[in-house]
C-alpha cells in the first residue's frame, strides 16, 4: 500500500488519539476539511501536511533519494540463496549491528 498524503494526517491524528474536530481546532480549520483530507475526497498540500503532524505531536521529513539500479539485481540474488542462507546472512548483519552499539 502505498503512502499518501491522506493517509499520513488520518495515521498521525490517530497515533496522536485525537478526533477530527480536535485535529481541526489544532489547525484553526474545520473537521469537514479533516475529513476530507482523509477520504481523498480534497488532497492536503504539503505545508498541510506538516501543520497536521505537529499539532498531532510529530515531525515530518520528506527526502528525494536517488534510485539505486542494483536494487533488483540484490532483491533477486537474495531470493536465490536458500531460506537458511539468508537467516545466516541476516543474523550477521545483526550481530555488526549490536556489535556498532556495543562499541558506540
Amino acid at each position: 500500500m502505498g503512502v499518501n498524503a491522506s493517509s499520513i494526517v488520518r495515521e498521525a491524528r490517530l497515533r496522536a488519539g485525537l478526533s477530527q474536530r480536535a485535529l481541526a481546532d489544532r489547525l484553526g480549520t474545520k473537521q469537514s476539511v479533516v475529513a476530507r483530507w482523509e477520504t481523498g475526497a480534497t488532497s492536503p498540500t504539503l505545508a498541510a501536511v506538516a501543520a497536521v503532524c505537529d499539532a498531532s505531536g510529530f515531525t515530518s521529513e520528506w527526502r528525494l533519494a536517488p534510485i539505486d539500479p542494483d536494487t533488483d539485481r540484490v532483491i533477486l540474488e537474495q531470493l536465490r540463496r536458500t531460506p537458511a542462507a539468508r537467516v545466516r546472512s541476516v543474523a550477521g548483519v545483526a550481530a555488526l549491528a549490536r556489535a556498532s552499539r556495543a562499541h558506540a
